[in-house]
């Protein structure tokens, strides 16, 4: 297992498809210093089209660096609960993207959040220097191992056990704010814990990554969509539905269709579409879509992980039926917003964004002050008001 040339072939891949980002050279350093291989626990996890099983450096080496070092859009499972990842070596492309968005300079105070096996942590300490990032990670195994693989690393950063959600590390403000997991709605305390102009990078909803400014005053903070991946979820709040016919199956149950309405048009663009679908989830974020072809065409079935569901069923005559059932029409909200992802001209993820307040957070297009928006999250206004 020759670890040096797939660090090597990787680093040649990104550069090719230059996703060495070129405002932040010295990320390609710190990589290169602290590749991931030297964060990556002994037994990693590959899918085998059933299940996730185990693949062990010393019984198979060749496939464990296979895992670590297959591409730069693929993260390495570290950790798998009850039969689905719980934990990942996050892919290299988007670590980088995520730290470039960042900002990060020398001596700037970083608040890492999900640390996992440590590796961003390490990262940001390469460029921030000694003493200058605290990490914190929900799972109290994963924080000894990041603090003992960053210690071997000769890095002076802390790793603590605690939950991000409630109360930040240390004191004072932070200069940086980065998360390594999917927030649907971002806690109010990493506002507060960052001094106002600092930045906040985290992946939303499993879209992709934001990058927030706090504002002079320090009462919100806004920025639009920085780079586009799929993230794990917040341990600490709900579990995501299920994806997949499976999940849908689930919310249909047996029952007949309530509504049902033939649509002139067919619906494969959103079998295809990632900029129609990052719209759609920014406009009905709860719904989850999953697709397939037959004979007649595309055909889409969404539910919500609770109550209603929809099917649109290609026709074979360039016409889609719609069904639909339950507590709302989540098919016909579908509808609408892929009608309004249109009338505004068809706009690509990066035009959107995202502004967080004590009691509001919303997605915007184009301008956070006068642009459409969305909301996210109607949150109780915050005792310090």
């Amino acid at each position: 297992m020759d670890l040096a040339k797939r660090r090597a072939v990787l680093d040649e891949a990104m550069d090719a498809r230059g996703d060495w980002p070129e405002r932040s050279p010295w990320l390609r350093e710190a990589v290169a210093a602290l590749p991931r291989d030297l964060f990556a626990p002994e037994r990693l996890w590959r899918w085998d089209g059933h299940a996730y099983v185990p693949v062990d450096r010393q019984a198979d080496p060749e496939g464990w660096a296979d895992e670590l070092y297959g591409s730069q859009d693929a993260a390495a499972v570290t950790q798998v609960s009850d039969g689905l990842p719980s934990s990942s070596l996050s892919a290299q492309g988007v670590v980088v993207d995520m730290l470039d968005s960042l900002l990060l300079e020398p001596g700037h105070r970083v608040w890492d959040i999900g640390g996992g096996q440590g590796w961003n942590a390490a990262l940001a300490a390469w460029r921030a220097g000694p003493g200058r990032v605290v990490s914190t990670e929900i799972d109290h195994s994963l924080a000894a191992f990041a603090r003992d693989r960053l210690a071997a690393a000769g890095l002076e950063a802390e790793t603590l056990a605690a939950d991000a959600t409630t109360t930040p590390p240390g004191s004072g403000r932070f200069d940086r704010v980065i998360a390594t997991y999917a927030v649907e709605h971002v806690p109010w305390t990493w506002i507060e814990a960052t001094r106002p102009g600092g930045r906040i990078v985290y992946p939303w909803g499993r879209l992709g990554h934001v990058a927030l400014t706090v504002a002079a005053g320090g009462r919100s903070a806004s920025g639009y969509v920085q780079g586009l991946g799929q993230f794990m979820a917040d341990r600490t709040g709900a579990v995501p539905p299920a994806a997949g016919y499976s999940g849908y199956a689930v919310v249909r149950g047996e029952g007949p269709a309530e509504a049902k309405r033939l649509i002139h048009g067919d619906i494969a663009r959103l079998e295809s579409d990632w900029d129609l679908r990052f719209a759609l989830r920014v406009a009905v974020p709860d719904a989850v879509i999953t697709t397939g072809r037959d004979e007649d065409g595309v055909n889409a079935w969404i539910h919500d992980g609770a109550a209603s569901w929809a099917t649109f069923s290609a026709t074979g005559d360039g016409r889609t039926m719609l069904h639909q059932g339950g507590e709302r029409r989540i098919g016909d909200e579908l509808t609408l917003a892929w009608a309004q992802w249109e009338g505004l001209g068809r706009p690509e993820p990066y035009d959107y964004g995202v502004t967080i307040t004590p009691g509001r957070q919303f997605a915007w297009l184009h301008n956070a002050d006068d642009g459409p928006r969305w909301p996210l999250h109607e949150a109780a206004a915050a005792a310090s008001c």
